[in-house]
């Protein structure tokens, strides 16, 4: 089949048709909506029944980027600061060292059980190592699980914070495998860059949007979720761009624009 524009459209509204019928039926079975989104998608790739070849590492990238964006922006602005505040230590702490063991662990083990060199396994680990944020609020809110104390915003604050860090991780050994001479202390230091920097931009980025959603009059109420779009895409590849963390960023402005 010739992927044109007519194709394109008629494959991607099926396989979104079905995943919506698959994640409908995942409510009555008890099983998250994204493994059946999964399975979906396995079954039309090239080894699957729909033999559908896909291999464009650049427009796979810019599709997961705008949709983990999307992903941190819907929790940052739907969580409760109230409900967070009193577990804002506990949450950051296990976002940051819980990945950080994670692929800790899992990169020893898969250096010891395969051939790869320690810098891929740890590579691996890293891609792994953070929990699905898209997962993880999807279960919460979806099942109203009566979870005990503090462990409910814990998760919350804990799956959309933690992202950010594995994506460091990734980045990091990325560079280490292709110059494998590159300094422990210019990869300590691009690791505070990007979360210092995340962290102010996500910061001023959520002032100036409270602003300036508050002081521009639309005719339309409608265009409002669309300037928050707008400021969302701005606070990533702005924050991005002066070599920050963009999901960090993106996080922390929904965190306050929702708050």
């Amino acid at each position: 089949m010739t992927l044109n524009t007519e194709n394109i459209l008629f494959i991607g509204s099926v396989l979104v048709f079905v995943s919506i019928l698959a994640g409908k039926t995942s409510f009555r079975l008890g099983i998250p909506t994204l493994i059946l989104f999964l399975v979906v998608g396995m079954l039309a790739g090239s080894e699957g029944i729909g033999r559908i070849s896909f291999d464009n590492p650049g427009i796979a990238q810019f599709i997961g980027v705008f949709a983990l964006c999307f992903i941190l922006f819907s929790g940052g602005f739907e969580t409760d600061w109230t409900a967070v505040k009193p577990v804002f230590g506990q949450a950051l702490t296990l976002s940051i060292f819980g990945v950080l063991l994670t692929a800790g662990i899992l990169g020893l083990f898969i250096w010891w059980v395969t051939d790869f060199t320690l810098y891929e396994a740890f590579l691996l680990g890293s891609i792994v190592s953070s929990t699905d944020a898209a997962a993880v609020f999807s279960i919460l809110r979806s099942k109203n699980l009566a979870l005990k104390g503090h462990i409910r915003p814990t998760l919350e604050f804990e799956s959309g914070s933690n992202d950010p860090m594995a994506y460091i991780l990734t980045i990091v050994f990325i560079s280490l495998i292709q110059n494998a001479e590159s300094s422990t202390s210019s990869m300590i230091f691009m690791f505070f860059r990007q979360m210092i920097i995340g962290g102010i931009c996500g910061f001023l980025f959520g002032i100036a949007g409270k602003y300036i959603n508050n002081r521009i009059r639309l005719d339309y109420e409608g265009l409002h979720p669309v300037l928050i779009i707008s400021i969302m895409l701005l606070t990533y590849s702005i924050t991005t761009a002066v070599s920050g963390n963009g999901f960090l960023a993106v996080y922390l402005a929904a965190l306050y624009l929702g708050n």
